[in-house]
């Protein structure tokens, strides 16, 4: 259940994204309408991506551990626009998802999306009550 709100709230951020910078989304074609062609492609966008940034990025932030030690952590905003490139190329093998035209376009894509995902993480966190505690 935890997957399928992040790669909801991964969904929206992206379109907002897609509203604001030069990142480009197509959608697949297939009969129903734009709308749902269009959401549907967010989706599977969103759910390649939180792939990604499992898999790929996990290793790549083991590896690059050093680095976010001489940068304080700021390598991570490189790094999270290197998994939404990634993400790109990847749809982009099939002519469809996402594009990111520069890097740094996609490196400013990738931090508008991680703000968006930390906006939503604090309104979808499960609240603990008193008696928890």
């Amino acid at each position: 259940m935890r997957f399928i709100i992040r790669v909801v709230v991964n969904a929206f951020a992206i379109w907002v994204v897609t509203l604001i910078t030069a990142l480009e989304v197509d959608v697949i074609p297939f009969a129903p309408g734009d709308t749902l062609q269009l959401v549907l492609t967010l989706l599977v966008v969103a759910a390649i991506f939180a792939v990604v940034n499992t898999i790929i990025g996990t290793v790549i932030k083991v590896l690059a551990f050093p680095l976010y030690i001489l940068t304080l952590g700021l390598i991570s905003l490189v790094i999270n626009g290197l998994l939404l490139w990634i993400t790109a190329w990847f749809t982009a093998s099939w002519n469809w998802g996402l594009r990111v035209e520069d890097f740094w376009l996609g490196v400013v894509a990738a931090l508008l999306i991680s703000l968006i995902n930390w906006v939503f993480g604090i309104i979808l966190r499960p609240q603990t009550s008193r008696r928890d505690r």
